[in-house]
C-alpha cells in the first residue's frame, strides 16, 4: 500500500491536507462554487490542474499558477493552461482578473495570509472576487514551517499558515479586502468570498 502525503508542522503537528483531490475531478461541492464563478480566472496553487480543468468544461476561462514543476507538467498534459510560477512573482493580467482562487488551503502559502490576500487584492480588478477555503470556525490563525511527508520520504521546509473561518474576516481586513459571504459546504468545507469593496457581511452555514 502506497503511505499517505501528510502536511507536518516542525511542532510534530499534522496539519489539514487532503492529496486524494488532487488528481481527480472536480467535486461535487467544487462542482457547485464552480458554477457561480466569473471569468477570467486566476487559480493560485493550482496543482495537477483539477479547477482549472473544471472551469474550461464550463466555458470561463482560467489560469493556473504553481511552482511545482511536477504539478504544472500534470497540469499541462491534461490540456490545462498554467505558469510555473509564484504568485508573486510577476503574473499576466495584472488588475484585470475576474476571480482568484486560494483554494485547498492556499491561504497557506508562504505563510503570510495578509500578504497574500493583499497581493491577491492587486491581482483582481475593482470589482472582482478572491475565493478563499479556509478551516472551521476555531482553527484561528497558526503560522508555522511544514513539510510534506511519504512514508520515509520527506521535502523541504516552507513557510506555511492554516486560517480558520473565525480568523478570515481580519485576515481579509488587513489584507485589503471585505469578506462579502462566509459559506459552508455540505461536505463541512468552509470558503469566504472576498471583495475589494465593502459589502454587507453574511454567514451561510
Amino acid at each position: 500500500m502506497t503511505a499517505r502525503v501528510l502536511l507536518r508542522a516542525d511542532n510534530g503537528r499534522l496539519l489539514p491536507l487532503d492529496p486524494a483531490r488532487w488528481h481527480g475531478p472536480s467535486t461535487a461541492t467544487e462542482k457547485t462554487v464552480l458554477a457561480g464563478l466569473r471569468g477570467p480566472v486566476l487559480d493560485v496553487g493550482c496543482g495537477p490542474g483539477r479547477i482549472v480543468e473544471g472551469l474550461a468544461q464550463r466555458g470561463v476561462a482560467a489560469l493556473g499558477v504553481d511552482p511545482a514543476r511536477g504539478a504544472v507538467a500534470i497540469a499541462r498534459a491534461r490540456g490545462c493552461p498554467v505558469l510555473q510560477r509564484s504568485v508573486f512573482a510577476p503574473l499576466p493580467g495584472e488588475g484585470r482578473w475576474a476571480t482568484l482562487l486560494l483554494l485547498d488551503g492556499n491561504i497557506g502559502i508562504g505563510g503570510d495570509p495578509v500578504g497574500l490576500l493583499n497581493r491577491s487584492r492587486r491581482l483582481i480588478r475593482s470589482d472582482g472576487l478572491v475565493l478563499v477555503e479556509v478551516e472551521p470556525p476555531g482553527c484561528g490563525w497558526v503560522r508555522c514551517r511544514a513539510r510534506l511527508e511519504r512514508g520515509d520520504d520527506f521535502g523541504p521546509w516552507f513557510d506555511w499558515s492554516v486560517v480558520g473561518a473565525d480568523a478570515i474576516v481580519d485576515m481579509a481586513r488587513r489584507g485589503g479586502l471585505v469578506v462579502a459571504s462566509l459559506r459552508r459546504a455540505r461536505d463541512d468545507r468552509w470558503f469566504g468570498y472576498l471583495h475589494a469593496e465593502p459589502r454587507a457581511a453574511s454567514v451561510c452555514a
